[in-house]
């Protein structure tokens, strides 16, 4: 076993050393000034080296961390580009109005959060006065991913440029009469404010990441010129824990994303306590995203802390700022100075000495309130080196006090996320902090009043002046696509119509021939994203490659091992498919920014995304939800679906449930089509729908099969029924007249087992089925659920799937490759008696017509269930039931 103690190999040891004798002169140097300056001295020298060798262009590793102090110097700070007092009174309007706004909802016990804006307000107000730009100049404008927590102070800004009245600041969070605000940033209930849904904490960054990727992809090929838009994240330090949250920075670095910012708020809480009590979140954060490849830019502390700073010569200072842990300093700005002087500056005598040098004021201006993040100068000089870096994205750590304005009952409390109101006594307090001219007379009845300067103040000029300059208003939504999409030409469709007579086809291949040939339309094929995780090949898509390309922004530097073939892997930087490589979560953010193009962009394209079914709604399940919320539109497609169609693969593969997922999502548009012309109607419905003059914010769900079966050609008149999500596929021929007869409903691929059932129904028990393709059981309900709203409203509507089967004799009996419960959610509106066979239970390695065995859902199985349904009903012996279980070897 290996002594881990010592001196550890190094890769040095392994790569010849030119001049030994040279190298030890520099070891023994660094020794000396060790020996005779102290490590201090040592250890900044070395890392003024460093810094050298690395602006003269020498390659080596970067130090992952730097020490606890603001990135840019405010000797190099540049020039504000603004009214500094102008803004101060703006930033006091919007943090008074912010707090104003969730306490008085208080009253009414519908929550709100206060502490996070009031550490983050000047991040937003410096951003909205000098950064961020607008979608009314040229281009796009930027995207702006808003801290969900923060959302009462967007509020207060949009009612003082006049955008929000009282009325709506005072029905926060109570929406349900129609003119209220939504508690965070949601686009479908507040669509012409809120752009990007975040407050499922983790989202938001990983969707930064992906839109200003998508904004490339967009410029790249040529489809949209973005070089005008930057995407701006702004999060909290505590989010950043959620894995998705760092998921794609090596992608983000890897692509050179120098159009992204993350402005990471670091006021060290979470929404219990402490996000790193122990340790120091800030080092945590640089070290990743250094690592990661990214431009990091700390702005921790304040003008207060310089005077300190200089004062440390002994290097006594940033020592003990790098071994405090953040609970501790959390703790600092809670406690008197003589608490401070005592537990910071007593740790050593160097900083004894120092502390000597301060007042009490200067001491308890640095540890309570004097944080970068609060200073409007070192956040505009943040930003601005943001902005003009080239060839990484940045990352802004920018430290704050939450709470901070509050008061001492708020800042820096651990439970202050869960504080929703301040007192009239607080608030009187605020007010003499913040300087607002608000009289106490104001104050009636208790209820604290909203401020405002007036329509015509010079706060109000200079807020509109500095957006209209900047593109006007942010954040801002469009709300509709700029003009509808023409419809592709129909001989695309009519392939997958006409069938593949003996030839074999799976619905997976049938989809993915479909979208082949519109991406060859004249009009719309450019528009289409094929994206998929890193299986095109298992979908069949491989024949997209020389084609389409795969899109990279470097395009093909290497020559491809497979170059000679003809489905060769091509890169290009124009290239069309996203091909992301194992990471469902990236690819879902793919398809909501290429879903939502129409309005970030005003430049309409028609994602599809293609994957695993299993991996889809069960793993990125919250992305589709989010996809949901920004009105995002596309086709996401389930492939090798089923709970036994994909043979062998297994338990965590086999998937049927995805549908009952699905069912949840309100926008979400669910198809489970048996042949390849039920997904050409499918396909050009969606297009009509979500494309179309009058376009819908909906999406769709289709899942396929990689099962080959014969396509037949599409019966006539089918299209409604399809759409709508039942029609009658195969009539049965009775054998006599009053032979007992059944309804057969089955989805996807459980239509071929179905119509085997039918058959051995008339040939060994004379018994007559008919067999309809059930295409949605989702909308089959979603029709039936309207029906039932619309009685209560004293209006009369048959669902859609009653009127269908009326008249249709005997019992139904629905069966597919998913559980019973799919088929279940239709089951009240069927008037015949009712049963179903499904997949329950976990999937398992096997071959399919084993798999289907197991679950009871074979054609035997049906023909089983049927005897049992009709003898239940006197129609046939009940001996019937265990003589075809014996017969089939059940």
């Amino acid at each position: 076993m290996t002594d881990p103690v010592g001196k550890l190999p190094s890769e040095l040891d392994q790569l010849p050393d030119r001049d030994p004798e040279e190298t030890a002169e520099w070891a023994a140097s660094l020794d000396a000034v060790t020996k005779a300056a102290g490590p201090h001295r040592a250890a900044y020298l070395m890392r003024r080296s460093l810094q050298h060798a690395e602006g003269a262009g020498l390659a080596l590793p970067k130090l992952l961390e730097t020490d606890y102090v603001n990135t840019i110097p405010t000797a190099a700070e540049p020039t504000f580009d603004g009214d500094l007092e102008m803004e101060s009174r703006i930033t006091a309007w919007n943090r008074w109005n912010a707090a104003a706004m969730v306490t008085r909802g208080a009253r009414y016990g519908v929550g709100g959060h206060i502490a996070t804006f009031a550490s983050a307000a000047w991040l937003y107000e410096t951003g909205f006065n000098h950064f961020f730009r607008g979608k009314e100049g040229d281009g796009s404008g930027d995207q702006l991913y808003i801290q969900g927590h923060a959302s009462p102070g967007i509020y207060a800004r949009a009612f003082l440029d006049g955008r929000l009245n009282e009325r709506q600041l005072d029905n926060f969070r109570q929406e349900a009469g129609g003119d209220g605000l939504p508690s965070y940033p949601h686009p479908r209930r507040l669509p012409w404010l809120w752009e990007f849904p975040t407050v499922s904490m983790g989202l938001g960054p990983l969707s930064a990441i992906y839109q200003a990727r998508f904004n490339r992809y967009l410029a790249n090929r040529t489809i949209k010129d973005t070089a005008g838009s930057h995407v701006w994240a702004f999060l909290g330090d505590g989010e950043m824990d959620e894995p998705e949250s760092t998921a794609a920075l090596a992608l983000a670095s890897r692509e050179q994303l120098d159009n992204l910012t993350f402005v990471i708020n670091c006021n060290l809480q979470r929404l219990d306590g402490p996000v790193r009590a122990n340790f120091r979140v800030v080092q945590e954060l640089e070290a990743q995203f250094r690592g990661a490849g990214w431009n990091v830019v700390k702005t921790l502390w304040g003008n207060a802390w310089d005077e300190l700073f200089q004062l440390d010569t002994q290097g006594a200072l940033l020592r003990r700022l790098r071994e405090v842990p953040d609970a501790q300093f959390q703790t600092y700005a809670t406690r008197d100075v003589a608490y401070i002087r005592e537990h910071f500056f007593g740790a050593e005598p160097a900083l004894v000495e120092l502390a000597k040098l301060l007042t009490d004021a200067k001491i308890a201006e640095c540890f309570y309130t004097s944080r970068g993040g609060h200073e409007a100068r070192k956040v505009y000089a943040a930003y601005k080196a943001a902005v003009e870096h080239k060839g990484a994205p940045t990352v802004i750590l920018a430290q704050t006090v939450k709470g901070y304005t509050l008061g001492k009952g708020f800042e820096s409390k651990n439970a202050n996320h869960q504080m929703k109101k301040l007192s009239v006594d607080e608030f009187k307090g605020m007010r003499e902090l913040l300087g607002l001219p608000i009289p106490d007379s104001a104050f009636q009845d208790g209820l604290v009043p909203y401020g405002h300067p007036g329509a015509d103040s010079a706060e109000v000029r200079y807020l509109q002046e500095r957006r209209a300059a900047l593109g006007g208003p942010a954040p801002a939504r469009r709300l509709h696509a700029s003009a509808p999409l023409p419809q592709p030409e129909e001989r695309a469709f009519k392939v997958l119509y006409k069938g593949s007579g003996k030839q074999e086809m799976a619905t997976t291949m049938a989809f993915v021939r479909l979208v082949k040939d519109l991406m060859r339309d004249k009009e719309t094929g450019k528009r289409w994203v094929p994206i998929v995780p890193d299986e095109a090949r298992t979908f069949g898509m491989e024949s997209l490659f020389p084609s389409a390309g795969i899109y990279s922004p470097l395009g093909q530097t290497y020559d491809p091992v497979d170059r000679d073939q003809l489905m060769y892997y091509k890169e290009a930087k124009d290239g069309q498919i996203l091909n992301e490589g194992i990471t469902e979560a990236g690819a879902m953010a793919d398809f909501i920014a290429a879903a939502t193009s129409y309005a970030t962009h005003g430049e309409t394209m028609i994602p599809f995304y293609i994957f695993y079914s299993m991996f889809g709604w069960q793993r990125t399940g919250d992305q589709m939800w989010q996809l949901a919320d920004q009105l995002g539109k596309g086709f996401i497609v389930g492939a090798t679906a089923g709970r036994t169609t994909l043979t062998g693969e297994g338990l965590q593969h086999a998937d049927g449930h995805s549908h009952l997922i699905a069912a949840t999502n309100p926008a979400s548009l669910n198809y489970d089509p048996a042949f390849a012309y039920e997904v050409a109607v499918i396909v050009k419905d969606g297009l009509r729908r979500m494309y179309g003059p009058d376009a819908e914010d909906v999406f769709y769900y289709l899942t396929v099969y990689n099962e080959p079966k014969p396509q037949p050609a599409m019966p006539e008149g089918v299209e409604e029924g399809i759409v709508r999500g039942l029609y009658r596929f195969k009539e049965g021929t009775p054998a006599t007249a009053d032979a007992p007869r059944l309804q057969l409903l089955a989805s996807g691929t459980a239509i071929h087992w179905a119509l085997e059932a039918q058959e051995l129904l008339a040939a060994d028990w004379g018994v007559t089925a008919d067999v309809w393709s059930a295409t949605s059981w989702g909308e089959l309900r979603r029709d039936a659920l309207a029906a039932d709203e619309a009685l209560l409203r004293g209006e009369v509507q048959v669902p859609y799937v009653t009127q269908a089967l009326s008249g249709a004799p005997g019992p139904v009996l629905a069966v597919s490759d998913w559980m019973r419960q799919v088929p279940d959610q239709i089951s009240q509106w069927v008037e015949q008696d009712w049963s179903s066979l499904g997949t329950d239970g976990f999937g398992l390695s096997d071959t399919r017509d084993a798999a289907r065995r197991h679950f009871g859902v074979d054609a035997p199985s049906i023909v089983v269930a049927s005897l049992a349904q009709l003898a239940k009903r006197g129609e046939v012996p009940a001996s019937a039931v265990k003589e075809a279980r014996e017969r089939y070897g059940l």
